[in-house]
């Protein structure tokens, strides 16, 4: 069942090897997130937030500051590193070893968050378009950087639904990334199709479908599913009441060759992660 490839990335001096499917857990620090109990932004509840990711399971927290949900409201450079600085500090006095991942697609937010705090990892909605200096940047601060695929910005993203052969022009937009950065040094990228970025519903389905084509780049494989639209739609819900789709496709992605799960509920992907590993060790 899927399609693994032996990699590792270097995540703070260690090899961490992606042959077992990695968890994500999501901590927003914003007030307009699209899934409302995950809007944390006091300093009691960021603390709460950060134990409860870990103690279910995760291997990695991503910290946002900026809702990059469509149309979302423009935040400045200044109110975003305002908010990830004040929720950095709490994640890393309650857990000091965690490994983190700041979701921002700003150069100098990146390098304040690794050389101030210790993030581990960029994670970039734009993978690079948004800031013509990000790749450096992450070229001089030898972290590993996670490249999604998106067109536009949150605000306009979903105007930029047009495409004559969608999976294959994200394969090439990957391909010119991943070329981009690995000259400049970059050692480890990892890949995300940005479901729910720049795509109707039925264009998430047809890349989800076709997800194991990404494995040509021989890179992690990140997806993101949990609670968005592409379930909403179909199943005719609200976000709070997405868990069971989020958890469905999770699966189906894993057998695809996903390599990690970013998701706000942590137990149950760690349970679908554990499933999956167990499927795949059933004697024929």
């Amino acid at each position: 069942m899927g399609v693994k490839q032996a990699m590792t990335s270097n995540i703070k001096g260690k090899l961490t090897d992606f042959a077992s499917p990695k968890v994500m857990g999501i901590l927003n620090i914003t007030p307009d997130s699209f899934y409302e109990k995950s809007r944390i932004q006091t300093e009691k509840a960021i603390a709460e937030r950060v134990v409860q990711i870990l103690e279910e399971g995760a291997d990695m927290i991503d910290v946002g500051g900026y809702s990059s949900r469509p149309s979302a409201a423009y935040v400045d450079e200044t109110e975003e590193m305002k908010r990830l600085a004040y929720g950095l500090e709490i994640l890393f006095r309650k857990a000091p070893n965690a490994i983190v991942s700041v979701d921002t697609f700003r150069s100098e937010i990146a390098r304040r968050c690794v050389e101030d705090f210790g993030v581990a990892i960029i994670n970039d909605i734009s993978a690079g378009a948004l800031d013509s200096r990000m790749f450096e940047t992450v070229a001089r601060l030898q972290v590993p950087y996670i490249a999604m695929h998106m067109r536009g910005s949150p605000q306009t993203m979903m105007e930029h639904t047009d495409y004559a052969d969608l999976p294959q022009e994200i394969l090439l937009y990957f391909a010119e990334k991943v070329n981009r950065l690995h000259q400049l040094g970059v050692n480890d990228v990892w890949i995300d199709p940005g479901f729910g970025f720049s795509k109707t519903t039925a264009q998430n389905y047809r890349v989800l479908e076709r997800l194991e084509r990404f494995h040509i780049f021989g890179l992690p494989l990140l997806v993101g599913f949990s609670r968005k639209t592409m379930i909403r739609e179909i199943l005719a819900t609200t976000p709070e009441e997405s868990l069971n789709g989020t958890t469905a496709l999770n699966m189906f992605a894993l057998t695809k060759g996903a390599h990690i799960l970013r998701v706000h509920d942590v137990k149950e992907a760690v349970q679908t992660v554990r499933l999956y590993k167990q499927l795949k060790n059933v004697n024929p």
